[in-house]
């Protein structure tokens, strides 16, 4: 069966079982938890778009919620531990609420472990669903409601459906679109390929068709996802790559700013370097994941790089383009890292200045091949380098942010300030974050702020004009 022919059938199966819920089932009230990474917030999407076409309406708090979905993260184990606290607190309200429905999806139910973890342990949970099967959510719930005591379905494979289902876009005016899906890199620490399954590409007319869709909707700003987007592609046999896509997007009236994330340093090509200085629309940032700065641990990360290779890289992109942001991941106690090791990750740290990091401590995820390795890092010894990663992180990034003071940026507000002190806040080209005075009639334009002053972790001005 052709894959058109499939999503026509199965939107005739959803639609069957969105009508018999919008029928059958009276309070509908559901509150959607996303934990993790941009993928994560996408499948949220999907998941409040498939809610809102059964009937309910998407709240905000507990109290108000009759059905609650939890879309967990696996990526490291204080994520896991989180989720599990979370849903002994859920235990306990739903034995006060029994008319409350639990639902658990995401990565960590693509791990068979924590699936039967919570499967023994949270019996109060009704339903149970993974990353490459949102578009079951209906019948699911339809099992649930009709006596099912735990309605559960796992795909181990991603099929290119739910994206041509349709999303609850958390914002008008910026959107994520999936890209591909599944990772085949196998970093020894990471537990992604065997959540998220083997990569795939979706098919550009299918991305540039949902691109086009959400610029005549009024999204300005584009994000494009994928565990590793450098490799977009690789299941195609006509040559078609990553900065095609991109140079396909940067031709569609209406979006102003295309990112993505997340790109493998082994995979960066040429031509998508040049297309940070080709193509007008491509955000001035490239958040690359270097996770180590010694060639030795890189080595036993599986990451396919070493430390040379990646400044040769960094090297090339600021040659040709000499004022982007970059950002990184970084990873500190790794098994077997040493004194030495993680002082190449300093200078290396120093060398490339980053504009922005994710930093975190190695934790151990079961079934992995470093989660094997008896050469642990004592969390003592890993907690003292994550403090000193900070000590030489933080300097550089206000040394950084400090260099717009004086200039006019154009800024794309996207909410009101967290602080709520009359500002709104929203992002740069290069993915500075800024709050100003404003109100939310700027919410979803682009104004031109005059930066006055900057932290390490964003800038501050004034609002000149909008357009």
């Amino acid at each position: 069966m052709e894959n058109n022919d499939l999503i026509k059938d199965i939107k005739i199966n959803i639609n069957e079982y969105i009508a018999h819920i919008k029928e059958e089932i009276d309070e509908k009230n559901a509150l959607v938890i996303t934990h993790g990474c941009q993928m994560n917030e996408h499948d949220s999407e999907k998941i409040s778009w498939l809610l809102e076409k059964m009937g309910y309406k998407i709240v905000e708090e507990i109290e108000d919620a009759n059905f609650i979905i939890v879309n967990t993260c696996s990526v490291r184990h204080s994520a896991e531990d989180k989720v599990y606290g979370q849903l002994g607190n859920l235990k306990n309200l739903k034995n006060k609420r029994k008319n409350l429905k639990i639902a658990v999806c995401g990565c960590m139910m693509q791990r068979k472990e924590s699936r039967e973890y919570v499967i023994e342990k949270f019996p109060n949970v009704d339903i149970i669903f993974g990353t490459n099967n949102i578009w079951k959510l209906p019948e699911l719930i339809y099992s649930s409601y009709n006596g099912k005591k735990l309605s559960i379905d796992i795909e181990d494979n991603p099929l290119d459906i739910d994206d041509n289902l349709g999303a609850n876009r958390l914002y008008s005016f910026k959107s994520y679109v999936n890209i591909m899906y599944g990772c085949n890199n196998f970093c020894s620490y990471c537990i992604v390929p065997y959540t998220r399954g083997r990569e795939t590409s979706r098919k550009p007319s299918d991305i540039i068709k949902e691109v086009k869709n959400l610029a005549l909707n009024g999204t300005r700003e584009v994000t494009l996802l994928g565990q590793n987007v450098n490799s977009y592609g690789k299941n195609f046999d006509n040559g078609y790559e990553f900065y095609n896509l991109l140079e396909e997007i940067n031709e569609i009236d209406g979006i102003e700013r295309i990112r993505f994330m997340t790109s493998h340093p082994k995979d960066i090509s040429d031509e998508l370097i040049y297309s940070f200085k080709n193509l007008d629309k491509l955000s001035n940032f490239l958040h690359l994941p270097v996770q180590a700065g010694s060639s030795r641990v890189l080595k036993l990360m599986n990451r396919k790089y070493t430390k040379e290779d990646y400044l040769r890289k960094i090297d090339k992109i600021k040659n040709i383009n000499p004022g982007i942001a970059l950002s990184t991941d970084l990873m500190v106690g790794f098994p077997g890292e040493t004194e030495e090791d993680f002082k190449d990750t300093l200078d290396l740290v120093k060398k490339v200045e980053y504009d922005t990091s994710f930093t975190f401590i190695y934790s151990v995820r079961e079934n992995t091949p470093a989660a094997k390795r008896t050469d642990q890092v004592p969390d003592k010894v890993k907690h003292d380098r994550f403090e000193r990663l900070l000590d030489v992180l933080y300097p550089i990034q206000e040394k950084k942010n400090k260099a717009f003071v004086g200039k006019t940026v154009d800024v794309l507000v996207e909410d009101i300030s967290k602080k709520n002190n009359g500002n709104v806040s929203g992002r740069t080209d290069e993915f500075k974050l800024v709050n100003f005075k404003g109100t939310s009639s700027d919410i979803g334009k682009i104004i031109k702020v005059k930066i006055n002053s900057a932290n390490s972790f964003s800038l501050a001005g004034e609002k000149i004009e909008a357009w």
